[in-house]
């Protein structure tokens, strides 16, 4: 029996628990998964603070839906995709507080000499904050194409949306993004 294997049965006996009543068989979901759900939303924000709070919705929300989980593939790829909501509605509601995120950006892209003058923990956070200038949609998409290495199946899967509206968005998603760069003299010409 292979390691995923192992984890397949110890998810679904411990799913079984939780919708018995089981706290602590939800508890072995949660320590089981948090590590690489935190690595996931660590996509979303750059806050710590933040960052734990988006684990905790996660799994509360993992909670509440556990009932409709039918394990028609590993418990993770459906904790995933719990997470990708959870990290899209919180952008979305960032959106509605761009102004100061505007601000951030304009200073860090002021501080920012040349891309090639940065360390990489410093272009990490200036594309971040490019990122937070993007709406919702064009961000969810670069970040799960570029950085979670998901295809255009796995994006739509995870964000409930056609694999032609996918291919679609991406497209404009990387318009918007090359446009951003150029605003900040920091892309190609």
């Amino acid at each position: 029996m292979d390691l995923e294997q192992i984890d397949s049965e110890a998810d679904r006996q411990d799913i079984a628990g939780s919708l018995a009543g089981d706290g602590e068989a939800y508890a072995r979901l949660v320590r089981r998964y948090q590590d690489r759900m935190a690595a996931q939303m660590w996509r979303f924000t750059r806050d710590p603070i933040v960052l734990e709070q988006l684990v905790q919705d996660i799994f509360v929300e993992a909670f509440v839906s556990l009932k409709g989980f039918r394990g028609r593939a590993p418990f993770l790829h459906w904790l995933r995709r719990v997470g990708t909501r959870v990290g899209y509605r919180y952008w979305k509601s960032r959106a509605l507080d761009r102004e100061q995120g505007e601000a951030l950006t304009q200073a860090a892209l002021n501080r920012a000499a040349v891309p090639e003058d940065m360390t990489p923990s410093e272009a990490a956070e200036l594309l971040h904050r490019l990122f937070e200038k993007l709406p919702p949609p064009d961000r969810l998409v670069l970040t799960l194409f570029y950085f979670e290495d998901c295809d255009l199946g796995e994006i739509s899967v995870r964000a409930g949306w056609t694999r032609t509206l996918v291919k679609v968005r991406l497209h404009r998603a990387r318009k918007r993004l090359k446009a951003l760069l150029n605003k900040a003299g920091i892309g190609r010409t």
